[in-house]
């Protein structure tokens, strides 16, 4: 189930947080809750932590002024690829931090490392493939940094990322021929 009240709460707080540039780290201090988090082995689920990044990005486009654009053109979010990491377990009731920031960016993608760390020890780390669409349809970024007015922020993507994104791009999809049996 999605933490509809964890959310709520973080957009929230989010609102009485300084803003930030599109460049800057967005941290969110969490606490693992035993009864939503963790699967029987006492330690966070691995879905869990997708579902927690979710909340990373919303309180990320509050404090640098997206959301405040997405509500105002009635855009959506959408996330069409990822990659995760897991390094060390998440306990129940043990604090950590998410670390969201984001890279980059080509003409369709916007490309975020999320994190969820104790100190400078990561536990978990994602490479997150999204975009803003209107009814549907992707938004090119140059629009989105537009309306931002951010027009002049031009990072170039690590090339990891760019490693990642030429490997998926020949990853077959299920229909395709290379998938099928014989």
């Amino acid at each position: 189930m999605f933490p509809i009240f964890r959310l709520w709460l973080a957009v929230q707080k989010a609102h009485h947080a300084p803003p930030l540039q599109l460049h800057e780290t967005c941290i969110v201090p969490m606490r693992v809750s035993l009864f939503t988090d963790c699967d029987i082995f006492l330690e966070m689920n691995n879905g869990r932590h997708l579902t927690l990044f979710d909340i990373g990005r919303f309180v990320f486009s509050v404090r640098t002024g997206l959301w405040k654009e997405v509500k105002r053109n009635q855009w959506g979010f959408v996330v069409a690829g990822s990659s995760v990491r897991y390094r060390k377990r998440l306990k129940p009731f043990q604090r950590y931090e998410q670390h969201t920031r984001l890279l980059g960016y080509d003409d369709k993608w916007f490309y975020f490392l999320q994190t969820h760390q104790i100190g400078e020890v990561w536990h978990s780390s994602a490479l997150i493939r999204a975009a803003v669409v209107e009814q549907g349809k992707i938004l090119p970024t140059q629009t989105i940094l537009k309306v931002m007015n951010q027009t002049d922020w031009q990072p170039e993507l690590p090339e990891w990322v760019s490693a990642w994104i030429a490997a998926d791009t020949l990853r077959p999809w299920p229909d395709s021929p290379t998938t099928r049996s014989v």
